[in-house]
């Protein structure tokens, strides 16, 4: 067990740490600030400093240091250490969905959950004092469709307009479905360059997303110079469109489909005012 004076030389340390601008370290930094304390010892004074609310493992082995500012919430908010932790992880990611759309002004509904995404293998969801991070996997993250934020801490990555719309459409059920996705459109679309729904954009995004999301600018939401855009620039690229269902893993059977788009109208799309 640690002593009283090996727990003082701890929390000295992360002082220092957040004096310097950090607000984050790992346990293997510890252990190498203090070679000559044994692991026993370091671990026992982390769970002391974590009782304390000092500081919160965020994950296995990574730490954040709770100033004075957030020492009421427990907790600092994901987009202050989003960005050390996926580096300490070596992982490419960005923040992305509702979130992402939060920074181009449309925040309909304040996001209840973060989402990141990243590459495989997958990340477990991190639920920690009232938040709680989606880390959504894919095989490549798109670097070109990223833009970077300044935040208290540094930068982060985030989703460009056009990646976040696109986005929105392919994983719609994990932020409450088409209707809600919708809705962020509707907003988000006032970001979306139609320059950037470019050959480079569109060899990154699956074919069907890009159809669902030409058919909600267009007929739903009335952003035709978008959609108009979108379409051009798929056909230049060679796209072939096949018939899909505007919402997925339900009933076909009876519906419409739109012939540009090629999208079965099986669902009726209401958007929130």
């Amino acid at each position: 067990m640690a002593s009283i004076k090996e727990n003082n030389k701890l929390s000295s340390w992360i002082d220092d740490l957040l004096a310097k601008g950090k607000n984050a370290f790992t346990l293997i930094e510890a252990k190498e600030a203090f070679s000559n304390l044994s692991d026993a010892a370091i671990k026992s004074s982390l769970d002391r400093l974590s009782v304390k609310g000092s500081i919160v493992s965020i994950l296995k082995g990574y730490y954040l240091i709770i100033s004075p500012q957030y020492a009421s919430r427990g907790i600092l908010p994901p987009a202050l250490f989003i960005d050390g932790l996926m580096k300490s992880l070596e992982r490419p990611y960005y923040i992305g969905l509702l979130n992402a759309a939060s920074f181009y002004g449309s925040a309909h509904q304040q996001p209840q959950e973060f989402y990141v995404f990243t590459t495989l293998p997958v990340l477990r969801a991190t639920k920690k004092k009232n938040i709680k991070i989606n880390y959504i996997s894919k095989k490549e993250i798109p670097l070109t469709l990223l833009e970077k934020r300044k935040s208290e801490t540094g930068y982060i990555n985030i989703s460009s307009p056009e990646l976040t719309a696109s986005d929105l459409v392919q994983f719609e059920k994990r932020i409450g479905g088409l209707n809600r996705t919708a809705t962020v459109l509707n907003e988000l679309a006032e970001a979306i360059r139609p320059e950037q729904l470019n050959e480079t954009f569109l060899k990154q995004i699956p074919v069907t997303t890009i159809q669902r999301l030409g058919y909600l600018l267009e007929k739903v939401l009335n952003k035709r110079n978008l959609a108009t855009h979108l379409f051009e620039q798929s056909e230049s690229v060679g796209f072939k469109f096949y018939r899909i269902p505007l919402k997925l893993n339900s009933v076909i059977k009876g519906f419409p489909t739109d012939d540009k788009w090629k999208v079965i109208v099986n669902s009726e799309i209401e958007i929130d005012e």
